[in-house]
């Protein structure tokens, strides 16, 4: 292959050409003949019960095809969770009902009551101001400790606002407590994961359409996984058999988790469109996306270091309380359990650990996956109090760091929280990171730093991650209600043309690039004459979408098992048409010959001869190229890097400012080094955002806060500096075909412990008996904290 092609290459994305262009096909570009429009009537109070909702004067209004509450939606069933989480003694976890539209309380400020339907997006708009909603008023529940200890009732029907109290592994808890009791220096620290507003560049759109005439419907929808839409909302939401439903997600712009989850929104449209016997269709606003798209993290965290004279860490404790938010949104549950707990161990060698959670209903919007999901929330918690007790030792922080390493010859690991890593090399990553960043140089930037009168600090943090969940068998066991498999067609044509089509949906990670370089790499083939197609449950076998940066080694394995079936078949073709033994043909370069001799035939002969089957026995072999592959994981990947993060504070104002920022991170093998560069590049300046900038605010009565970007910061060009990034460090992945290993979160996840490991170096060293900030580190904390 041409070194340009293929596996390895830099090949710039093709996707990006229709988007620069203005020539990308969103879901709100879509729009149907006959079309109407959808505007939601969402409560302005937190928690109330809902006495009356009069609609008859906006049904009367022009335009008002119907103004739609709860009562239209009574025989249908609540919006799933897709988790099952069950408590330290074994107990299910509280589940309540998820109406579409609220249903005697509504639950939190966004909650839908109703909603207008109308030719325009205008009357539907004037029409829902003039719905009339009589609620009382009830005492909002906002604080998690709050909530768990008595009060108000999210829902009056569990008796509880707590959705589970977990522990893991139960078993080691005795040994933990023990750990600790003995141990020589204990560090604690108590921190909070603050609560994140996703904000996609692209609002979530949905589209419902019915066909009276084949009692078919279709839903266009922003998402990150059209198949587990099309199987939640058709068998538990709204019975539709899944063969009558199609769920198209065209391009989408941007997701970071918020576009996996089935919103009530989805099921609204589809079912609305066959009442009115017409297509409907509702754009989220910004403000809407402000109250009512999954929020992210919102963890409240006491975690505990036991460690031996030496600084070897001896055990691990830790106690969180996970805000579920008002409902269970799909994947909630499993977030601060089993997609947190089990990287509890991260890169080191700690014996004992026990993870305890209490997950908690509040009166605020419901919380899920956020880029990381969970693994952001343990490194976040790790790292700090790792920080602090080298701090508190006299130990250097990369020292103590590498001291307690898994190392090289360790792996495979069996960790005490479940996982088992298969490949590592935590020192590499380390190494790499000191001669990126300049480490070595580090104090004499802090002396200079110093002659302006500014503080300099040096934030040191080290993560493991875990992509691709899976198996699907064991995460059944663990709660999950879906395979997490991925799936792939592959459609040779009669000219050698390739398509692939993928369960797993791209919204950004640059599938219709990276996926035809590791085709064109197994064929010989250029990337040119290679299709993706995804986002459409009508013409992609059944898949379970993109999230946990599951795409290339989960759904790039189902890719090339297919493509393998391709090329063995092409084989038999090819030993046909030059006499030879199926088991002396070799493929390389789009060619295929018999080993040992000239004799040749290239790729597009042997895929016209598959369609034109002449002459080749039809007994033995069918017509035609094209197979289907499942790949179902049998362990997670473990992706691993190395971060360093300096800063400069003005001890006048608290400002700080990002001076720069390295990665050194191990990704396995690396398919696209370009993009892989881009997704680090990304994932920094989100965990940046959440570090210095970004928080969802509730005052006690349950209102949003920061509900605009008046209120909301997000970080800008001159927040983030120029970043240096690494992946030389490769140890493949050895348990799917190509070796490679999530890439997407890492930036999210191991950046904001950087930042404020830097932030609170940078105070120490000015003098200031500072050993925690929670995040945002905006200026007035970092003053305040300065001053005491």
């Amino acid at each position: 292959m041409p070194k340009d092609q293929g596996i390895g290459a830099s090949t710039k994305r093709r996707e990006d050409v229709r988007f620069l262009t203005g020539k990308g096909r969103y879901t709100d570009d879509i729009n149907l003949r006959g079309q109407t429009h959808a505007v939601f009537v969402r409560s302005q109070v937190a928690h109330g019960k809902i006495n009356k909702i009069d609609v008859s004067d906006a049904e009367a209004m022009p335009g008002v095809l119907k103004v739609f509450t709860a009562a239209d939606f009574a025989e249908k069933g609540g919006v799933p969770c897709g988790w099952q989480i069950h408590d330290r003694a074994g107990n299910p976890m509280l589940e309540p009902k998820h109406p579409i539209l609220a249903d005697g309380k509504v639950r939190y400020v966004g909650d839908a009551v109703a909603c207008v339907v109308a030719e325009t997006e205008d009357q539907a708009r004037d029409a829902a101001e003039a719905v009339i909603v009589d609620i009382d008023e009830l005492p909002a529940v906002v604080d998690m400790k709050a909530a768990v200890a008595g009060g108000a009732l999210v829902h009056d029907e569990l008796g509880s606002n707590l959705c589970y109290d977990w522990g893991f592994i139960e078993d080691n808890k005795a040994a933990t407590d023990a750990a600790f009791k003995s141990a020589h220096h204990v560090t604690t620290l108590e921190l909070v994961n603050n609560r994140l507003i996703p904000n996609a560049m692209e609002p979530r759109v949905a589209i419902g359409d019915y066909s009276q005439a084949g009692d078919d419907y279709t839903l266009y929808t922003t998402s990150q996984n059209p198949h587990v839409i099309r199987l939640l909302m058709g068998a538990f939401v709204l019975s539709i058999p899944e063969h009558k439903l199609r769920v198209v997600a065209p391009d989408v712009g941007g997701g970071f988790g918020s576009k996996i989850f089935h919103y009530i929104e989805e099921a609204f449209v589809t079912h609305a469109a066959k009442v009115v016997n017409r297509p409907v269709k509702w754009t989220c606003t910004r403000s809407e996306s402000f109250m009512t798209d999954a929020h992210g993290r919102d963890h409240v965290t006491k975690i505990e270091l036991a460690l031996d004279k030496g600084g070897m860490f001896q055990a691990i404790r830790t106690e969180t309380y996970a805000n579920m938010g008002a409902y269970l949104s799909t994947f909630a549950p499993s977030v601060p359990t089993y997609l947190h707990g089990t990287l509890m161990a991260g890169n080191y060698k700690t014996p004992n650990i026990y993870v305890n959670v209490k997950a908690v209903f509040t009166n605020t919007v419901p919380v899920d996956a956020y880029r990381g999901a969970g693994r952001p929330e343990a490194t976040y918690q790790l790292e700090r109090v790792i920080d602090k007790a080298a701090r508190e030792m006299g130990i250097d922080p990369v020292e103590i760091r590498r001291r307690n390493f898994v190392q090289p010859d360790e792996f495979p690991y069996q960790t005490p929280v479940a996982v088992a890593y298969d490949t590592g090399n935590y020192q590499a990553t380390m190494d790499k990171l000191e001669e990126i960043a300049d480490l070595a140089g580090f104090e004499a930037r802090a002396a200079a730093s110093k002659k302006k009168g500014l503080l300099r600090g040096l934030g040191i943090n080290c993560y493991i991650e875990a992509c691709g969940i899976a198996p699907s068998n064991l995460v059944g066991q663990l709660g999950a209600r879906a395979g997490l498999y991925e799936s792939a067609t592959v459609r040779v044509n009669a000219t050698g043309g390739v398509v692939v089509m993928t369960g797993s949906h791209s919204h950004g990670q640059g599938h219709e690039t990276a996926f035809p370089q590791v085709i064109s790499e197994m064929i010989g083939i250029p990337e040119s004459q290679v299709e993706i197609v995804h986002g459409d449950t009508a013409n992609t076998p059944m898949g379970m979408g993109t999230y946990g940066s599951r795409s290339l080694a989960v759904g790039g394995s189902a890719m090339v098992k297919a493509a393998n079936k391709i090329i063995n078949k092409a084989k038999k073709i090819a030993a046909h048409l030059m006499e030879a033994s199926e088991g002396d043909i070799e493929l390389k370069d789009g060619q295929f010959t018999v080993a040992g001799t000239d004799k040749s035939v290239d790729w597009g002969s042997v895929c016209l001869a598959a369609y034109v089957p002449h002459n080749y026995p039809l007994e033995e072999l069918e017509p035609g190229l094209e197979e289907t592959a499942f790949y179902d994981p049998s362990n997670f990947t473990y992706p691993a890097g190395a971060y360093a993060c300096e800063v400069e504070v003005d001890p006048e104002t608290g400002k700080v400012t990002i001076c720069s920022f390295a990665a050194a991170d191990d990704f396995g093998n690396v398919v696209n080094p370009m993009i892989v560069s881009g997704q680090v590049h990304g994932g920094l300046g989100q965990g940046i955002g959440q570090a210095m900038l970004e928080a969802a605010a509730y005052d006690g009565n349950g209102q949003l806060l920061s509900g605009s970007y008046m209120d909301y910061a997000m970080p800008r060009a001159d927040d983030v500096p120029f970043y240096t990034v690494d992946h030389s460090c490769q140890t493949p992945c050895t348990h799917n075909p190509l070796g490679v290993k999530g890439c997407g979160e890492a930036g999210a996840i191991g950046s904001p412990p950087s930042v404020v490991n830097a932030v609170i170096d940078a105070l120490q060293r000015g003098g200031h008996k500072v050993d925690h900030i929670d995040m945002p580190v905006s200026p007035a904390r970092v003053w305040a904290a300065m001053q005491g």
